[in-house]
């Protein structure tokens, strides 16, 4: 694999432009699936970010205390990076960033997954038209709170590269549609490679949320390129086996969340604990 995807090639390792205007949201389902204290002043690992819809989410209205978004795909990471521009740009100028000092009371975090509240419209004040008309607002300082400064983007192939970041290790990693691409890749090695590079960068206690593709979308996929055709001819290892192989790693028996996701995008989300 090489260290950047070509952005004009097949998608073949399931970096789609404009992948989120297939999978459109204003807060997205499958992190509705957790608690919305989960994420608050913890770090972050997002693989697979795309055009960064759900790290910046995660950094501006959950609480994270940082969040790195990581692809393979260079001109994803840029439009990553756009959108991180655009969020910040649309909030109202009162939004700031809603756990900057403290932690809201229960009833304010549970009103936060509600795209209908007060602070929904607050972090999309302005409408697109603004940013379009006059470009996007300019990033403010460090001084001036977390959101948009915890939120960073890099390219890179993950599986095989570490980044400075991983150092320090990660409380959650998330795996949201990658594990397809990176098995049909790489095969069952590069997917234990993954599996095992997720477990060596969590701290103890940390938190892996899959959403394992299922086994019958690998078929139209492979179908991309040759290689990944001649690599599925070898794949001994099945989604519904990756639980076992993450248990005998050291983590936790997979606790399903829930299933989200409409037509092809109807998915599980497991919760993993490394717990040894």
């Amino acid at each position: 694999m090489p260290a950047h995807a070509d952005s004009q090639a097949v998608p073949i390792y399931g970096n789609y432009h404009g992948y989120y205007s297939k999978r459109p949201f204003i807060h997205d389902s499958r992190l509705a699936l957790l608690p919305t204290e989960f994420f608050v002043g913890k770090r972050v690992l997002d693989v697979g970010c795309n055009e960064g819809w759900v790290t910046c989410e995660i950094g501006q209205l959950r609480g994270a205390h940082q969040v790195i978004g990581v692809d393979i795909d260079e001109t994803i990471i840029r439009a990553a990076w756009k959108r991180r521009r655009t969020v910040w740009s649309l909030q109202s100028p009162e939004a700031g960033n809603i756990f900057e000092e403290s932690f809201p009371p229960p009833k304010r975090q549970r009103l936060l997954s509600d795209a209908t509240t007060t602070d929904s419209n607050a972090h999309n004040y302005f409408p697109a038209s603004c940013e379009h008309s006059y470009g996007p607002l300019p990033i403010p300082d460090r001084t001036c709170g977390a959101f948009p400064h915890n939120i960073t983007f890099r390219t890179v192939d993950w599986v095989k590269d570490e980044i400075p970041e991983d150092r320090n290790q990660y409380d959650i990693i998330l795996g949201f549609s990658v594990s397809k691409w990176i098995h049909l890749n790489n095969k069952d090695e590069g997917l234990n490679r993954f599996f095992n590079r997720v477990y060596q960068c969590l701290k103890m206690g940390g938190f892996f949320v899959l959403e394992p593709q299922p086994w019958d979308t690998y078929s139209k996929a492979r179908r991309m390129s040759e290689t990944l055709k001649e690599n599925a001819k070898h794949l001994q290892l099945r989604p519904d086996g990756f639980g076992e192989l993450l248990e005998e790693l050291g983590f936790s028996h997979g606790q399903r969340l829930g299933v989200t996701g409409k037509g092809g995008f109807r998915r599980p989300v497991d919760l993993y604990v490394k717990q040894r």
